[in-house]
C-alpha cells in the first residue's frame, strides 16, 4: 500500500508561529529519548536546531514545554512539562481527526491515478 496521497498538517498558531510534524516529532523525541539532543538527533537535526524549535514553541505557549537539565557526570536529560504533553496531545488529536476526515476523499484521489502515471518530481 502507498503512503500517497497524504496530508501533511501544519498549525498556524500566529503569523510567525506554527506546529507541524516535525515540532511535534521533535516533543515525542524528547519524551521518549529523554533528550532534546538524541530528540534532534534521530530527526537528522543539530542540538542548536532542536533547541530553537524549543524555544519558539516556548514563547508562544509563554512556559518551557520541556525542561533540560545540565550535563556532568550523570549526564543532562530533558522531560516534557505537564504543558508540553498537552501541546503533543492536542496536535496529535487534530492530525488524527484530520486524516479520518479526508481519508476517503484521499482514497478517490488514488483511484483516479491513471495506471502507469509517473511521479511528478
Amino acid at each position: 500500500m502507498s503512503d500517497y496521497p497524504h496530508l501533511r498538517l501544519r498549525v498556524i498558531l500566529s503569523a510567525d508561529t506554527f506546529i507541524g510534524p516535525g515540532k511535534a516529532d521533535l516533543l515525542q523525541g524528547i519524551d521518549d529519548a529523554g533528550s532534546i539532543a538524541a530528540a534532534g538527533r534521530r530527526m537528522g537535526m543539530s542540538y542548536k536546531r532542536a533547541w530553537m524549535l524549543m524555544e519558539t514553541m516556548n514563547a508562544y505557549f509563554g512556559e518551557p514545554l520541556a525542561i533540560a537539565s545540565k550535563g556532568g557526570k550523570a549526564g543532562g536529560g530533558a522531560l516534557l512539562t505537564p504543558k508540553g504533553k498537552q501541546v503533543l496531545a492536542c496536535f496529535r488529536r487534530i492530525e488524527a481527526r484530520t486524516a479520518r476526515a479526508a481519508a476517503k476523499d484521499l482514497a478517490q484521489l488514488s483511484a483516479l491515478r491513471e495506471p502507469g502515471a509517473i511521479d511528478a518530481a
